[in-house]
């Protein structure tokens, strides 16, 4: 393909003229690995087409939700059904209480739920469910985990040891993030000393159990145990932002992992999105009705949407999650996710390319480092150069992975064993070029 051929270059210029940056969410626009971004025209299963009609096996799949893989039948089925009875009505439905039945039937630490229609709403507003149901104002968050895209949580490590810290984006004015602590992740001194400073004065602690924005790094077992100790011992809520994790890594989510070695561990609110609304603009939160109640209507915390529980998108959500919860539906994902990764690492290390690589379920990420990192400094060592040659290498050879070195990737249903092979094929072509 030339490109005064490629299609997708004329219609980055049109975007470029009318968008900000030619895209609507920034990392769509290949800013951090270079070239032209892919616009898709269609999709089906585990690949998708650009506008070159091109193919591509798909391992973002819109960034989690596509865990059955695009245009499942039964999915479909539904939507299509929803839509000729209305869009919208601003009013229940008893599809949307069939899903937070089902919600809570397979995450037992909530109680209750809230839906909404992002994960960054949805974000936003666990911490203000937190500070109404606590009376306090300060919370902790860790550097390298996203959650949405709210003032008070776009924030970067302050200048010294658990000091408060300072704003990431422009338009958000200090006094908005004084109240925000940032921590270094998986640092249980750290959060020990923050905690001892600021213990009484914490609303919650605001973690993703596994963080999909500094590629794939997962909290330790002690670092999430004692999150949950500090937080019951000073009053604090702990808030597990699962909108990525959530029915991806495990039908019973990341917390479920957990708690297979932190007996009796659970979060106080569990944040959800992506995979809840299977494609659609869906999320959630929830926890035990004791704090759940602290909700308008019944109490002063005010949170509201019009399109909340949305009909089309509930009947999508909850038809994947009935479809996840098939037999062994898991067992296959999360078997296809790992041939994957140990495929990457075996043709890496014949290669000679560090690189190492972590999964859970049906999300996982790899690094160009001889060993996982556990905290954002240290993802940041990573050879950002090499990732762009990859990544470049592995679109040529029509597979298609995240354009940018700090997202995870993920694998769904619809992914074959011969996908898969392909993958690891284009990938070892790709490494014996970067162990030139």
């Amino acid at each position: 393909m030339t490109p005064s051929t490629d299609l997708n270059i004329p219609l980055f210029e049109r975007a470029k003229a009318l968008i900000p940056g030619g895209v609507n969410s920034p990392v769509r626009a290949f800013k951090a690995v270079g070239g032209t971004p892919r616009f898709v025209k269609r999709a089906q299963g585990a690949y998708f087409w650009d506008a070159n009609d091109q193919r591509f096996i798909d391992y973002i799949g819109s960034w989690g939700p596509m865990i059955l893989g695009h245009g499942h039948p039964a999915v479909l089925e539904a939507v299509q059904k929803a839509a000729l009875e209305g869009f919208s009505f601003g009013a229940p439905t008893e599809r949307e209480v069939e899903l937070a039945e089902e919600i809570l039937s397979l995450v037992p630490s909530m109680e209750m739920i809230r839906l909404v229609s992002s994960g960054t709403e949805a974000g936003m507003s666990a911490i203000r469910l937190a500070r109404g149901a606590t009376g306090r104002s300060k919370f902790i968050k860790f550097e390298g985990c996203y959650h949405g895209h709210a003032d008070s949580l776009l924030v970067k490590a302050g200048s010294g040891l658990a000091t408060f810290g300072n704003a990431t984006s422009a338009g958000v004015p200090p006094e908005v993030v004084q109240h925000t602590l940032v921590l270094e992740y998986n640092n249980v001194a750290q959060l020990e000393e923050a905690f001892a400073l600021h213990g009484k004065e914490l609303a919650c602690v605001m973690i993703e159990p596994i963080a999909g924005n500094m590629n794939f790094v997962r909290a330790s077992v002690p670092f999430m145990k004692r999150c949950r100790e500090l937080c019951t011992e000073y009053g604090a809520l702990l808030v597990l932002d699962e909108v990525m994790t959530g029915f991806r890594v495990a039908l019973g989510s990341a917390q479920s992992v957990y708690a297979k070695s932190i007996p009796g561990f659970k979060p106080d609110i569990t944040v959800l999105g992506k995979v809840i609304g299977g494609g659609m603009p869906l999320a959630a939160f929830g926890g035990p009705r004791a704090i759940m109640e602290h909700l308008a209507p019944l109490g002063g915390v005010y949170q509201a949407g019009t399109l909340s529980g949305n009909p089309v998108a509930t009947a999508c959500g909850l038809t994947t999650l009935r479809e996840i919860k098939k037999p062994g539906f898991f067992d296959g994902l999360s078997a296809s996710t790992r041939s994957l990764v140990d495929g990457l690492a075996q043709a890496a290390k014949e290669e000679g390319v560090p690189f190492s690589a972590d999964c859970e379920g049906g999300m996982f990420g790899f690094f160009l480092l001889p060993e996982l990192p556990q905290n954002y400094p240290a993802v940041l060592k990573t050879d950002s150069t090499r990732f762009n040659q990859l990544f470049h290498g592995l679109l040529d050879r029509g597979v298609y992975i995240a354009p940018a070195l700090y997202e995870a990737g993920f694998v769904s249903g619809a992914h074959t064993a011969d996908d898969i092979a392909t993958t690891v094929a284009a990938a070892r072509e790709v490494f014996k070029t970067l162990s030139k």
